[in-house]
C-alpha cells in the first residue's frame, strides 16, 4: 500500500468544523486553545467570518493540520503529500517545514493579502466543465480583458480567471466550444492569476520571516504538479499568482505507484478529482472524528 494524504482547499469549510476532535483527542483540544478566535470560527462562528478568505485559510489549516497528526499518531502514514492552494500549507504544516505557530502566522497573512489584493468585483473566476485542456486554453484567448487558467483541477474540470470583461468573453468562448458548463464562482477575486503578482511580493516577505525545513514526506507541488527541487519560498511566491496543477498532480501521483488517497479536512472535493483520474485506486475521505475512525480502522 502506498499512501498520499491529499488536504483540501478553501471553500468546504463548515461552522463546527474540527469540534469532534477537539471533544475526543487532547492534542487536538491543545491546538485549537492555542488559536481562541480560529477555534470560535471553526466551532461556532457567531460573526459570520468563516467564509471570509482571511479567516476561511487558517480554520481549515489548523483543521486539516490536526486531523492529518491524528492519523500519522495511529501509524497511518503517507509516502507523498499534497494539497490545493491554501491545502498545500496545510500539507507543509503537516510536513513540520514549519512549526504551527509560524504555519498559522503565514497562512493568516496570506488569507489577508489574498482578501485584499484586489478591488471587489473587478475581477472573477469561474469553472468551465467538459472542455479539454486544449479547447480552454483556445477560450481564455479573448479580444479584450484578461483571462487565464487558476486550475486544472482534473479531466474535464478547469477554473479560469481573469478580469470581469476577460472571463465573461471567455465563458462565452467556452460555451462556444461545446462545454458541458460554465459557472461563475463565489471568490472574492481572481485567485492563481497575473493580477496577485504584487500580492506574492508581498506573501514573500511574510515567508522570509522563517526558514523552512525539508518536508517530512514527499510533496508534490501545484505549480508543476511534480516534486521540485527549488527553495520552499520561491515556490510559494509564484503559486499565489500560478496555474494550480492538480490533475497534474494526482496523474504524477499515480504514475509513482500510489494506490490509496486519503482526502483530509471538510468536504470531497479532492477524492472527486481523483476519481475523475482513476477509479482503481483506493479512496478516503476525513472530513470528521467518524470518518477518522472509519480510516483508521481500514488502514492500520
Amino acid at each position: 500500500m502506498k499512501i498520499a494524504f491529499l488536504f483540501a482547499g478553501q471553500g468546504s469549510q463548515y461552522v463546527g468544523q474540527g469540534k469532534d476532535f477537539y471533544d475526543n483527542l487532547d492534542f487536538a483540544k491543545e491546538a485549537y486553545d492555542k488559536y481562541l478566535d480560529i477555534k470560535e470560527i471553526c466551532f461556532e462562528d457567531k460573526n459570520s467570518l468563516i467564509n471570509q478568505t482571511m479567516y476561511a485559510q487558517p480554520a481549515m489549516l489548523l483543521t486539516g493540520y490536526v486531523i492529518a497528526k491524528a492519523l500519522e499518531s495511529e501509524g497511518i502514514k503517507p509516502e507523498y503529500t499534497c494539497g490545493l492552494s491554501l491545502g498545500e500549507y496545510t500539507a507543509l504544516a503537516f510536513n513540520d517545514c514549519w512549526c504551527l505557530d509560524a504555519s498559522m502566522d503565514i497562512i493568516r497573512n496570506r488569507g489577508s493579502i489574498m482578501q485584499n489584493a484586489l478591488p471587489l468585483g473587478t475581477t472573477k473566476m469561474a469553472a468551465v466543465i467538459g472542455l479539454d485542456r486544449e479547447k480552454v486554453n483556445e477560450g481564455i484567448k479573448v479580444k479584450s480583458g484578461v483571462c487565464e487558467v487558476a486550475n486544472y483541477n482534473c479531466p474535464g474540470q478547469i477554473v479560469i480567471t481573469g478580469d470581469n470583461e476577460g472571463v465573461d468573453l471567455a465563458m462565452e468562448n467556452m460555451k462556444s466550444l461545446g462545454a458541458l458548463k460554465v459557472v461563475e464562482l463565489n471568490v472574492s477575486g481572481a485567485f492563481h492569476s497575473s493580477f496577485l503578482i504584487d500580492a506574492s511580493k508581498k506573501l514573500r516577505l511574510v515567508l522570509d520571516k522563517y526558514s523552512p525545513n525539508m518536508p517530512k514526506y514527499k510533496m508534490v507541488y501545484n505549480v508543476s504538479g511534480k516534486e521540485e527541487n527549488r527553495p520552499l519560498n520561491d515556490i510559494l511566491e509564484d503559486q499565489i499568482h500560478s496555474s494550480v496543477y492538480f490533475e497534474d498532480t494526482i496523474k504524477y501521483l499515480l504514475d509513482n505507484g500510489v494506490d490509496t488517497f486519503v482526502e483530509i479536512g471538510p468536504g470531497k472535493t479532492l477524492s472527486g478529482f481523483v476519481k475523475r483520474c482513476s477509479r482503481k485506486v483506493n479512496i478516503y475521505t476525513v472530513t470528521d472524528y467518524a470518518s477518522y475512525l472509519d480510516t483508521v480502522k481500514a488502514l492500520k
